[in-house]
């Protein structure tokens, strides 16, 4: 059952001009519309990218299909979508929904921090397992993440966003580059010492069986693909053959010109034992 958007917060910034709304199970969302600038296909991405990283493990929201009523709509003038110099409504119906991380009023998001604050962000590791799943889902973007913690938290969490541009955005085919699909910074990267740095993810696509596949596809609302059911069917066909691809795509880009794992092949530096008083 979607969720239903009882209240919009706020405009979002990106091309898909998305909305922060708050729902009625009481979460805020980001919502993508249909008739969004991007795609319309954007949001069955989004709903499938994201729930298949969240199936191997990685930190990306929790998705919801959320309906956004057409009164709603008319009685809130934040709601159009701006194209060509031209403003329209949003178009009433279901949306794609991601929760928004962290409670605005709990905690503080940010979708940038500096270098030397990287060390705050418990779970650095896991930039290496969303390269796997950008590489294996041809994401034809840059990485997108954000970074939050509760008021009462030391440390940041890494969280995984934006995967309407997996499967080159509404064309659904894979013209893979090196260097689609990863972060901008290198730094994110500096860990990643072998194949074992990549550990658990490769491995857990690699192994991922076809009916999970298949039961992820089969909660995108058919009209997020023009009601074809054909085309998604080959999607997922292309999925589940480039399981085995990944371990090259990351290959390649090691090997590119950003060449992003500088300690590739290095021993794990070794804990210093705390010294023992007498």
């Amino acid at each position: 059952m979607p969720v239903e958007a009882v209240q919009h917060v706020r405009r979002m910034r990106g091309g898909a001009q998305a909305h922060l709304m708050r729902a009625d199970d009481g979460h805020f969302y980001v919502v993508k519309f249909q008739n969004n600038p991007q795609h319309l296909r954007v949001l069955a991405n989004e709903l499938l990218a994201t729930r298949l990283a969240e199936s191997v493990g990685l930190p990306v929201p929790v998705t919801e299909i959320v309906e956004v009523r057409e009164w709603l709509i008319k009685n809130t003038q934040e709601l159009h979508v701006d194209q060509a110099g031209l403003s329209s409504q949003c178009k009433p119906g279901l949306q794609f929904g991601a929760r928004y991380v962290c409670d605005p009023a709990e905690g503080q998001v940010f979708d940038y921090l500096p270098e030397s604050m990287f060390a705050k962000v418990k779970n650095l590791a896991a930039f290496a397992g969303m390269l796997v799943v950008d590489k294996w889902l041809g994401n034809a973007n840059g990485r997108q993440a954000v970074f939050w913690k509760k008021d009462n938290e030391r440390k940041y969490t890494a969280t995984f966003i934006d995967q309407g541009y997996c499967f080159n955005a509404g064309e659904w085919n894979f013209p893979d580059s090196s260097l689609r699909g990863v972060y901008a910074r290198n730094f994110v990267y500096q860990g990643v010492r072998g194949w074992e740095s990549f550990e658990p993810w490769l491995s857990r696509v690699e192994s991922l069986g076809p009916a999970v596949i298949h039961e992820i596809a089969g909660t995108v609302p058919p009209v997020w693909n023009g009601n074809d059911w054909g085309d998604m069917e080959r999607l997922v066909a292309t999925i589940m053959e480039r399981r085995s691809k990944v371990r090259e795509l990351i290959t390649a880009f090691r090997n590119s010109t950003r060449q992003p794992f500088p300690a590739w092949g290095q021993p794990a530096p070794k804990r210093e034992m705390p010294l023992r008083l007498m």
